[in-house]
């Protein structure tokens, strides 16, 4: 009479054949991760540089020239949302400001928003960018804490491209 199963060696070389595929699929696994994320950075990035530059065309000022249409027509509150650059004073000024001119009343309208909420960094999970001014230098890691004129992430690592991920 034959038993029939698996010999003790069939065991071991199949045993092996899956911790070699399992080897291979780990790395691919982190590398998409990150990848995933570095999509998603590039995204929120792209979100919160293009409601600043919305926020610039329309608070536009020069010192204490007022030139953006909403800064005209809503002259108080410009000098209090917009640095003398015409960029926003702090994120937060992004995700809503009140509009005090006679239009807002008449259109129903009186909060102009730029974002619904900040973005989540998703290299750190934070809501916590790293900002710089408009008369910083390119390369600082401060923010004078006038105006934003830009946005970075925290993270001080490497993308998958070689490149750091601050200098997106």
């Amino acid at each position: 009479m034959k038993e029939s199963g698996v010999t003790l060696l069939e065991l071991l070389v199949t045993l092996t054949i899956v911790m070699i595929l399992a080897s291979v699929a780990l790395p691919l696994s982190r590398v998409s991760a990150k990848r995933s994320h570095e999509i998603e950075l590039r995204q929120h990035v792209r979100v919160l540089r293009a409601a600043i530059d919305t926020f610039k065309m329309e608070w536009n000022r020069d010192g204490d020239l007022l030139i953006g249409p909403l800064c005209v027509k809503n002259k108080l509150t410009c000098k209090d949302v917009a640095s003398v650059y015409g960029y926003p004073k702090s994120l937060d000024m992004l995700l809503g400001i009140k509009l005090t001119s006679e239009e807002a009343t008449v259109r129903g309208t009186t909060i102009r928003r730029y974002l619904r909420s900040l973005p989540l960094d998703p290299m750190t999970g934070k809501a916590d960018w790293q900002l710089r001014c408009y008369k910083d230098a390119p390369n600082t890691s401060s923010w004078c804490g006038d105006d934003v004129y830009d946005v970075m992430t925290m993270s001080q690592d490497t993308a998958l491209d070689g490149t750091k991920y601050r200098d997106w």
